[in-house]
């Protein structure tokens, strides 16, 4: 696959979790000398967070304890881990290889995850806070019949973490193949067996602080790179641009957009997966939940999008220090002129270039880092949507002590941890970026549409919700597979049924129209439930009052 397609191919996905493999280049990712540097500064990284694990394994006795940490995460901490969350590998090297490859065109990625975050700031995180318990399903279910809506919020929720969890197997089984020269299937079992052992015994606390610290160690690596790159243009961006069009083989055309989505409703459909995406995401929802009250859950986005439109800044840069640096150096290149390890590794060869072979393998061991942290979260999110949703509310009515509950996670943990194991080398050699991208369109189509009329519509019913979106989630699912990239690049066939880059516009709208519709014609007794507990619920959701003691905190 050429290196622009499969760039292209990566932005029906990104999100922030993944990556590497969004592309062929990687999924014939040859094994490199091993680079002991590396190694050596992951061991460090794994030694010091399997002592958080400890500590924190300590302290998680409960399943509000396992779940949100015990409610006892600042906003400043808890905006670090949120910003950990997005500040994925995807983002690290594949925003920045976007703007390698495409110039311009690449701050589509950080413009569209940063608009996101009005829509989580202003309309969810103080109402998740005061609706929520444990998950995004507490708030959407609240004022509904809770085993219909539980059963779709589990559902799209395990959607999207099983195809972020093989996607980043994939990523880390292919960057550590590249990189510190191990084979394939030990470096999707390593990351597998570390992240059950964080989730199993340290839950959400010890999730929550490998985050922080993968954040501080990305957020540093970043800043460096970015100061090394505009330190050789006297710190002037500027005559960087201008260095970068001189050098790239599309020199009329990346300081312009048009390079890398074509027509005009693709742009739109992609834009929103990654706006509504955002706030759908059910690792990024549980988050807020780790907080002591609303007021805390508001800081968590102010600190998160601080961080994360400082980073995305970053990128920017990496990217055309990469196409200056990297791009004219020959040294980064194979012998048939292209960059070693596809341009998703650019970002990797710039640290090379501007810090040598140990800040190569600094960078090298928190991009791996980076993978297992998001991992973690996303473990963390799949086991509460089958203990505390199916399990504990759907199938034991509420009555399943915490014990049970607890002990019911865990297992789910370890089952999770093995399939995406078994997953991960199954999909070595597949181009998985179709996963990512189904991943952000369900969010965006099923997940958001629910929790946003739930909370802000009287109208809205039992009914409704369930069957919307269940509609929105089929409809993303269907139309991801009969696009180019699961159609063309994964079946072979010669068309895709469907010709847009993401699904998002039509299954998002899918999702709001049947909630609206099936909640309009319900006219069942549950219907007048539905909609005479809004109002407890606005006033719940507006002030807080009764949260602290519904949270268990």
């Amino acid at each position: 696959m050429k290196a622009s397609h499969a760039i292209l191919a990566c932005g029906a996905l990104l999100l922030p979790t993944v990556a590497l493999a969004a592309g062929g280049e990687l999924g014939q990712a040859v094994r490199q000398p091993t680079n002991w540097t590396a190694i050596g500064m992951f061991v460090l990284f794994v030694i010091g967070t399997l002592y958080i694990t400890k500590w924190a394994a300590s302290k998680t006795k409960s399943a509000a304890a396992f779940y949100t940490g015990g409610g006892g995460i600042t906003g400043f901490q808890n905006g670090l881990a949120i910003a950990g969350d997005f500040m994925s590998a995807a983002s690290f090297l594949g925003i920045s290889a976007a703007v390698y490859a495409n110039g311009y065109d690449g701050l589509i990625y950080s413009i569209g995850f940063l608009v996101g975050w009005p829509v989580i700031t202003f309309l969810m995180a103080e109402r998740l806070r005061n609706l929520g318990r444990f998950t995004f399903a507490d708030v959407a279910a609240y004022r509904f019949k809770q085993g219909p809506v539980r059963a779709f919020a589990a559902s799209g929720t395990l959607v999207v973490v099983a195809f972020y969890l093989i996607a980043q197997m994939v990523g880390a089984g292919q960057l550590i193949k590249l990189l510190f020269g191990l084979e394939y299937w030990i470096a999707v079992v390593i990351v597998g067996g570390l992240m059950m052992v964080y989730v199993l015994f340290g839950g959400m606390t010890a999730t929550t602080w490998v985050q922080i610290i993968k954040a501080c160690l990305l957020l540093g690596g970043a800043s460096f790179m970015a100061f090394m790159v505009l330190a050789q243009f006297h710190f002037s961006p500027e005559a960087l641009f201008a260095k970068a069009v001189e050098v790239h083989a599309k020199q009329d055309s990346i300081m312009g957009p048009g390079n890398f989505i074509k027509d005009p409703i693709s742009a739109i459909s992609f834009g929103i997966a990654l706006m509504f995406g955002t706030a759908g995401l059910p690792h990024i929802l549980m988050r807020f939940f780790t907080v002591p009250n609303a007021k805390e859950a508001r800081k968590s986005v102010f600190w998160a999008t601080t961080w994360i439109g400082y980073f995305y800044i970053l990128t920017f840069i990496i990217g055309f220090g990469a196409i200056v640096l990297v791009g004219t150096n020959p040294s980064f290149q194979d012998a048939s002129g292209k960059l070693q390890g596809g341009v998703n590794m650019a970002a990797v060869h710039l640290a090379s270039a501007v810090g040598g072979n140990v800040f190569l393998g600094f960078i090298s061991a928190v991009a791996f880092a980076t993978i297992l942290a998001v991992v973690a979260g996303l473990t963390l999110a799949g086991a509460s949507a089958v203990s505390h949703d199916l399990y504990a509310t759907v199938f034991k009515k509420g009555k399943a002590s915490s014990t049970v509950e607890l002990r019911v996670s865990r297992i789910t943990t370890v089952i999770l941890g093995l399939v995406a194991v078994v997953l991960g080398i199954v999909f070595e050699k597949q181009n998985i970026a179709f996963m990512v991208s189904l991943a952000f369109a369900v969010a965006a189509s099923a997940n958001f549409p629910v929790l946003f009329m739930s909370v802000l519509w009287k109208g809205c019913t039992t009914r409704g919700a369930t069957v919307g979106g269940f509609l929105g989630l089929l409809t993303a699912v269907v139309l991801t597979i009969l696009s180019q990239a699961v159609w063309v690049d994964v079946f072979h066939f010669k068309d895709a049924p469907f010709p847009y880059t993401s699904p998002a516009l039509f299954s998002m709208t899918a999702g709001f129209l049947g909630i609206w519709l099936f909640s309009i014609t319900d006219k069942s007794k549950r219907a007048l439930l539905d909609q005479a507990g809004f109002e407890a619920q606005q006033l719940r959701s507006e002030t807080g009052i009764g949260a602290v003691e519904a949270a268990g905190h």
